[in-house]
């Protein structure tokens, strides 16, 4: 190019005879020149700078990966929602599995732990209650989770942690991995299901959203949630019920003003005080927390009769731990088959295993578990001996417990939790 210039120059110069165009293109060459080598001398400078950065890239994740792991298993936890707050038992698990060539399973992480971690309510009579004076667990979902424990070869007397779970941190927590399966009142619905790192499993009890009133709250007791126009309803945060009451209302053209608690507690706390008029959420807690208003602070208190929503409960797994969400599952599902057979924790070991309906309920594997650790071919005899079948497992938690479901605080007889023979939605895929 400089060449091209040079040669351009001359004839010019030749031509006019007036050497000012030679002399200003000599210096524009001059100029070019004097930029090409600063051009270059950038270009090194970047160079350097990459090689450096290059370096520094490569030191930094050596030193992640002593201290955690490769970056394909970053990735993949990543992309599973693992994350840090695992203790080291996730890991050890991870690593085995990963070094077998397959995938984590929390089954194979609890039976290396020694126990499971169960995340419950207790505050809820009949589902998940812990009574304080003695430390004693009880209710459906505290039942099923002793049946998981017993069904996994674990001792569901002291082989479980029991951890709180709020409305508002439930999910936090089992993504997180602080509990290995959640049985705690929980809806499964479309967007949990789907966006909240968890796989649904066994529906342990069908609710529905209702709402208690304390009556003496208003001149003219109400009898329907069309009376409650202007009300200071509790609603619980996090949970389902909050959208379920804003979409009834508005629907209804009913006006509210909600008042946020965090727990069952609060909003009992809250409605005794007097700080809101009516308090919302499942049937089958406002049935347990009437009886005890009844007895207490407000003694005038009326469940309306309007459901407002679906609320099939029941227990959630991470995404992506089928081995897992299978046993959870089929815990369930084994009580129902069990009380549909007439089996109990009284006569299964008297059992006719003749019947190969039965025989394979009582006696065989089915596939359940992970390579590492199968679940026993009698691992549903475990799960009668600790807790029974379901009809047993609600009587203890809703009623007298004696076998007989008398004097329940929700009768099962006729209602959406008696088995499909009875009228119900109970029903159990076959066991084969």
């Amino acid at each position: 190019m400089f060449l091209a210039l040079l040669m351009t120059a001359v004839p010019l110069a030749g031509c006019t005879g007036d050497d000012t165009e030679l002399n200003a293109a000599n210096e524009r060459i001059t100029e070019l020149e004097s930029q090409a080598e600063a051009d270059q001398a950038k270009i090194a400078e970047l160079e350097d700078e990459q090689s450096n950065l290059l370096e520094t890239i490569g030191a930094q994740t050596v030193e992640l990966e002593n201290l955690c792991c490769t970056l394909e298993e970053m990735a993949i936890q990543y992309q599973y929602g693992y994350g840090i707050g695992y203790d080291d038992g996730w890991y050890d698990g991870y690593d085995g599995a990963a070094s077998s060539g397959g995938s984590s399973s929390t089954l194979d992480q609890i039976i290396s732990r020694g126990y499971m971690k169960c995340g419950v309510k207790e505050s809820q009579y009949g589902m998940g209650y812990l009574d304080w004076d003695t430390g004693v667990r009880s209710g459906l979902d505290i039942e099923y989770c002793k049946a998981v424990a017993a069904a996994i070869g674990l001792d569901p007397e002291v082989d479980i942690e029991y951890i709180p779970a709020s409305g508002s941190d439930r999910f936090d927590k089992l993504a997180s991995g602080t509990i290995d399966v959640l049985i705690r009142t929980t809806t499964w619905t479309t967007s949990r299901d789907a966006d909240l790192n968890a796989d649904f499993a066994g529906i342990n009890f069908y609710d529905g959203q209702g709402i208690l009133v304390n009556t003496d709250a208003y001149e003219d007791a109400p009898t329907s949630v069309l009376d409650l126009n202007g009300a200071n309803i509790c609603v619980g945060i996090g949970t389902t019920t909050e959208g379920n009451i804003a979409d009834y209302f508005a629907a209804n053209g009913i006006e509210y003003t909600a008042v946020n608690t965090a727990n069952w507690g609060d909003a009992m706390s809250s409605f005794e005080s007097g700080e809101c008029d009516a308090m919302t959420g499942d049937m089958s807690g406002l049935v347990a927390n009437k009886w005890s208003l009844d007895t207490n602070a407000v003694p005038n208190s009326a469940i309306m009769p309007e459901l407002l929503s679906k609320e099939p409960l029941a227990a959630a797994t991470r995404d992506y731990d089928s081995d897992w969400n299978e046993i959870v599952s089929w815990v369930w599902w084994g009580m129902i088959t069990a009380e549909e057979f007439g089996i109990t924790s009284e006569n299964y070991m008297n059992a006719d295993t003749s019947n190969p309906f039965i025989d394979r309920l009582l006696n065989q594997n089915l596939g359940l578990g992970t390579t590492q650790n199968p679940l026993s071919a009698t691992w549903m005899q475990d799960v009668l001996e600790a807790v029974g079948n379901y009809g047993e497992a609600y009587d203890r938690s809703f009623c007298d417990g004696d076998g007989t479901h008398s004097n329940c605080l929700i009768d099962r007889a006729g209602t959406m939790n008696g088995l499909v023979s009875q009228g119900g939605l109970q029903y159990a895929p076959p066991m084969r």
